[in-house]
């Protein structure tokens, strides 16, 4: 302990000399850094705090940005889906016109057949009747022809009647 108190330079002595050096030192550092270093380091901080808020704005940007796309979007999706229901309904709409035309031109297909049916029908009906006429005045002319030829008794123009209409019945 001896050593500490005798002066001969430990830790603990107090040298006037070295203190001022060092405040001078100390002085000369702090100078210098303030005219040198600092205004460096403050620009250098003064741009990045710049870059920060910038990158900060430009984020914030993009997200209004990214919003109204988003926004945008949806309300693009809003219209195509109404456009989709009207293009539907149009679509059905449309079939449906196109189903009741169909049918009413069926309909007016099957009234031609059946007039040309019906028109077809009459003419054989007609053609029937026109034959049957004739097979009528021909058997008629037999007939006629028949009791001419036979005697003018009543037995046997009554024989001759009922043997005609079996003739008839046959044919």
């Amino acid at each position: 302990m001896m050593l500490f108190l005798a002066g001969g330079g430990g830790i603990l002595s107090f040298s006037s000399g070295f203190a001022i050096w060092v405040a001078i030192s100390l002085i000369l550092f702090l100078v210098l850094m303030s005219k040198y270093a600092v205004p460096l380091i403050m620009d250098a901080l003064q741009e990045r705090e710049t870059r920060i808020k910038d990158s900060l704005e430009s984020a914030e940007q993009a997200l209004e940005r990214a919003e109204k796309i988003s926004k945008d979007n949806e309300k693009a999706l809003r219209e195509a889906e109404k456009k989709a229901k009207e293009i539907r309904k149009e679509a059905i709409e449309e079939a449906e016109m196109l189903r009741a035309e169909r049918i009413e031109k069926s309909k007016e297909e099957a009234e031609q057949i059946l007039e040309q049916a019906r028109e077809t029908i009459e003419q054989e009906k007609k053609r029937a009747m026109m034959e049957l006429r004739d097979e009528v005045a021909h058997l008629a002319i037999q007939s006629a022809s028949k009791i001419i030829d036979a005697e003018l008794d009543e037995k046997k123009n009554n024989k001759l009647v009922d043997s005609f209409i079996k003739d008839i019945s046959k044919n």
